[in-house]
């Protein structure tokens, strides 16, 4: 079958399929459930895994994967933590979870708040633990990742040079954007420093209103057309490498299927895309 389109990620340099397989997704399953997934997901070509202690089992559900084709995955790895002694800690709990050495990106994960941005960078702080493990070799490169609140980024980004960014370029931010979910100035500053970009929550609706279908936190796009239009446009926006699958298996389908038919968006189809978003109702899930 064909395989996904692969770009380069950033000064990485590591030509990543433009899909992750997002290890959310897997944790809450048994193994028999996750194995099913992720032999889907590798089947269209995936080599980027994105992963963290707070995905319910995804560490333990991936080991064996990881273990088996280490030298055929690109690992990121995430962590919660904001002090130096609290990363290391986690960083080494996840390396023997996984049955590794070292990760290939490590990513100061889901800075969102004022707080994270104080407690993670002064004196004792999470930074510290990041540049000791790229130095130590534990990792081989660095990242930040965020979900609400874009301009924690910006700063987060004034005050070390990382050579990752994940975050949320969809198109619900576009119908209505704001500071705060307004992913274009991450972007622009990503071009100028040739820093990698991991996408998130391209199929995102909106917040959920009605009962819940899918395990994702916020209501997912579930009708073909609007996935291929959503995953289209986030992967059109420069410099985006690759797009991290949602947290529930059963939109994994919607999605692979979208990708390995991908094709980039023109401006003028991405601002009609935009214009389709507003009519069927999408909004941006930050701010509330």
């Amino acid at each position: 079958m064909p395989v996904l389109e692969r770009r380069r990620l950033g000064r990485i340099g590591y030509e990543a399929s433009i899909v992750t397989l997002g290890g959310c997704g897997v944790g809450r399953l048994d193994q028999r459930e996750a194995d099913r997934a992720v032999e889907l997901a590798l089947s269209y070509g995936i080599n980027i895994v994105d992963v963290a202690p707070s995905y319910g089992e995804a560490e333990s559900r991936l080991a064996g994967w990881i273990q088996r084709y280490r030298g055929k995955l690109f690992l990121a790895e995430k962590t919660l933590k904001r002090t130096r002694d609290g990363v290391l800690e986690e960083l080494h709990r996840s390396l023997d979870r996984l049955g590794i050495k070292y990760f290939d990106l490590y990513q100061m994960h889901a800075l969102g708040e004022p707080a994270d941005i104080e407690k993670a960078f002064n004196p004792g702080g999470a930074l510290e633990a990041f540049v000791e493990a790229r130095d130590t070799g534990l990792t081989r490169y660095v990242g930040i990742t965020g979900h609400k609140d874009m301009r924690i980024l910006l700063k987060a980004l004034e005050l070390f040079d990382f050579d990752s960014v994940l975050l949320p370029v969809n198109i619900a931010s576009m119908v209505a954007p704001s500071p705060e979910n307004d992913f274009r100035p991450i972007l622009r500053e990503a071009i100028e420093r040739d820093m990698a970009v991991i996408a998130i929550k391209a199929i995102a609706r909106g917040r959920w209103k009605d009962g819940r279908l899918f395990s994702t936190w916020y209501e997912p796009l579930a009708d073909q057309h609007d996935v291929d239009l959503a995953v289209w446009f986030t992967l059109s926006q420069e410099p985006v490498a690759t797009y991290s699958l949602p947290c529930d298996v059963k939109l994994w389908p919607l999605v692979l299927d979208s990708a390995i038919r991908f094709r980039k968006l023109s401006p003028k189809e991405q601002a009609e895309a935009i214009e389709y978003a507003r009519r069927k109702g999408l909004t941006p899930l930050f701010p509330e």
